[in-house]
């Protein structure tokens, strides 16, 4: 029995293994660092708004329950930020500020990231850059299609939304 379903591909592959021609098109990564760069920003700018929600309300309830939850609060504010990039990135390939600054995620073979891609991207971002510091995204300026070192590791590229809507060689 033969299933329709589409096979997916192993996300430490190397960009191009998998035969396709899906990151060729140059207009994927035009002006792809500065749109990076600043879509970090807004999706810091984000978290941290609702971190300050988080901490008051759930510093608030940790008071009314007489310190009983403040232990909640510890545990929330960790897990914002993972939730958040692991969601947005699974779900849709791209944080609100990639989404607004018209970038997303992609696998190696063409599709978003699924919630584990997105998970190890993450956890592959904090780990280099707690080890080295911003130093770890230097990379980006030894390729041309400005992969830093947790895009490598996690096994994907970001591009441009709109050109990569407009790709014949990018699924959706």
């Amino acid at each position: 029995m033969t299933s329709n379903l589409p096979v997916r591909r192993p996300f430490l592959m190397r960009l191009g293994e998998d035969g396709s021609k899906a990151f060729e098109e140059s207009a994927l990564f035009e002006e792809i660092l500065t749109r990076r760069t600043t879509a970090f920003i807004i999706d810091a700018v984000v978290l941290a708004i609702l971190a300050v929600v988080l901490w008051f309300s759930l510093g608030l309830l940790g008071i009314l329950s007489f310190g009983l939850l403040l232990p909640l609060q510890a545990a929330a504010l960790t897990l914002l930020p993972i939730a958040y990039h692991t969601l947005f990135i699974g779900e849709r390939g791209a944080t609100p500020g990639m989404r607004l600054m018209d970038i997303e995620a992609r696998s190696l073979d063409g599709r978003r990231p699924d919630y584990l891609q997105a998970f190890v991207r993450l956890a592959t971002y904090s780990v280099s850059v707690g080890i080295t510091g911003l130093l770890v995204l230097a990379v980006v300026f030894f390729n041309d299609k400005r992969r830093a070192l947790h895009d490598f590791l996690s096994g994907t590229v970001v591009v441009r939304s709109h050109a990569a809507r407009q790709s014949d060689d990018l699924p959706d």
